[in-house]
């Protein structure tokens, strides 16, 4: 199948559309979407501009120290359950098992699991075998979701929107959840700026719900500038 397909052919997984908790009038959502497609459409492309040679630099740097390809090509489920692929800097040993990751999310997820499991650091494996040798750099700086930046010039996300889980894990997700498939998926959210990684997943995903329920352009534009001071300050990324 074409990378074209891939990206209009609608997840097999059904998103039921729930009615959003605060209503607004026809003319002010349209004008919303508006204005926050023509936010991301100025602020990638600013931001490339100012970034391509830091993102050349960092694909040199990924090509010496592993070998593999400097980007890495998953497909996440993006709004109304279309999937997509999304774009990172490799921060990964090329062809990983991702048997580990699949293993701690669906713990975190289980009915049945335990106080300490449902409290564990939000997608994220401490000591991951798998990092590459500047891997954990790249992840502690966000650095390695530069190229989502592609994914928002070409509609495929939005700068802020709730985070585009994996096709197994929207599977995994309780129909609870199933409102935050109702906006465009995000580079960043409400909660990377409310918490980050200390959060557990149960309570990210209660902030995709808020998300949902509030977004406005004044939401995301105080979403997008608590995120530089949370990506400035060292570790918040682990």
């Amino acid at each position: 199948m074409s990378q074209t397909n891939a990206r209009t052919r609608t997840w097999a997984w059904s998103v039921p559309r729930l009615r959003e908790a605060v209503p607004r009038a026809r003319h002010e959502r349209r004008a919303y979407l508006a204005a926050k497609r023509s936010v991301d459409l100025v602020l990638a492309s600013l931001t490339l501009v100012l970034l391509i040679p830091l993102m050349a630099l960092v694909a040199v740097l990924v090509r010496l120290t592993s070998p593999g390809p400097a980007l890495f090509r998953q497909p996440r489920v993006g709004r109304d359950g279309r999937l997509f692929t999304m774009l990172k800097f490799r921060t990964m040993t090329d062809g990983c098992s991702d048997e580990l990751h699949r293993d701690y999310v669906r713990q975190l997820l289980s009915n049945n699991a335990s106080g300490s499991a449902a409290s564990g650091r939000l997608f994220k494996l401490a000591n991951d075998p798998r990092w590459t040798p500047i891997g954990r750099f790249l992840r502690r700086t966000s650095i390695d979701e530069l190229p989502q930046l592609f994914n928002v010039l070409r509609g495929d996300m939005s700068l802020v929107g709730p985070r585009p889980v994996l096709p197994w894990e929207a599977e995994l997700l309780h129909d609870t959840y199933a409102a935050r498939f109702n906006v465009s998926q995000g580079i960043t959210g409400l909660w990377q700026t409310s918490g980050r990684s200390a959060l557990t997943m149960r309570q990210a995903l209660g902030l995709d719900l808020e998300y949902v329920a509030r977004c406005g352009l004044l939401l995301d534009l105080g979403i997008l500038f608590k995120t530089v001071l949370v990506v400035l300050r060292p570790g918040d990324a682990e």
